[in-house]
């Protein structure tokens, strides 16, 4: 007959199961959607954030030379200072790397990538130490993990399952008592980890690149790529830039203010 620790640590484990599972779960949609937005910035800055500081720098070019034009205007010298600093904004942002630039084009996981992480998340997350030796390990090897998953690279998942079937801490410890403890406080560190994710995926879906994300989605379930299409207007819009500038000044333009527009 069980004793009443035995059916608590029985109640316990059952309940760490569930955890577990729902952290895994949730680890891998945080990663999911992390590198999905990585992948999905690489893509805009490609097809679209180029072309708007294209369409800002020939706006300024158009902006000074209307300007010049008129030097005594000095709305029109105000519409330039503030038109060269759009643009030089622009350029900047256009130039700006996003933080995987080795990610794929796009973030398709396949069903065993995703079952894999599922499984490294589930035995290894830091979540589960029990002190800090095991904290700093399982930390080192989740790393792993989540690179290995934003790459595609199921190899080096399964080989991190396998380093740690292999592990003396995926052996667990004797006694009842020592055991229930462990357990209790595993479970408190996994609802902790719960909690950190949920604000995490909160303020990634705030951003203004996860917003445009969703759109692009919405976008390609209806059969559309937003980011093409985009590009497509800003191409319009360069084109009547570059019409308006040879239309009312021969085309001139420069790369830089030529002025001082203080």
């Amino acid at each position: 007959m069980e004793t009443p620790e035995e059916r608590e640590l029985a109640a316990k484990r059952a309940r760490l199961a569930e955890l577990q599972a729902q952290l895994a779960q949730r680890e891998l949609d945080l990663q999911t959607l992390r590198a999905q937005l990585h992948a999905f910035e690489s893509r805009y800055l490609q097809l679209v954030a180029s072309r708007i500081a294209e369409l800002d720098r020939l706006r300024a070019q158009l902006a000074e030379a209307r300007a010049r034009a008129d030097p005594d205007n000095a709305f029109l010298r105000e519409e330039a200072r503030r038109a060269w600093e759009q643009a030089q904004a622009s350029a900047r942002a256009a130039r700006r790397e996003p933080e995987e630039a080795a990610l794929p084009r796009r973030f398709p996981p396949s069903e065993e990538l995703k079952r894999l992480y599922r499984e490294v998340a589930r035995r290894l997350h830091p979540d589960l130490a029990t002190n800090e030796a095991q904290r700093a390990r399982r930390t080192r090897l989740m790393a792993e993990a989540n690179y290995a998953f934003e790459v595609g690279d199921v190899a080096r998942l399964q080989a991190l399952l396998e380093e740690w079937e292999l592990s003396p801490e995926a052996v667990e410890g004797e006694g009842i008592g020592a055991e229930l403890v462990r357990v209790i406080r595993q479970i408190a560190q996994i609802e902790r980890r719960l909690a950190a994710i949920e604000r995490d995926m909160a303020e990634l879906e705030a951003t203004p690149l996860c917003r445009l994300f969703r759109e692009a989605e919405a976008a390609e379930r209806e059969g559309h790529d937003l980011l093409v299409e985009l590009a497509a207007e800003m191409d319009a819009e360069i084109a009547a830039t570059r019409q308006a500038l040879a239309r009312e000044f021969g085309g001139l333009g420069y790369e830089q203010p030529t002025w001082e527009f203080s």
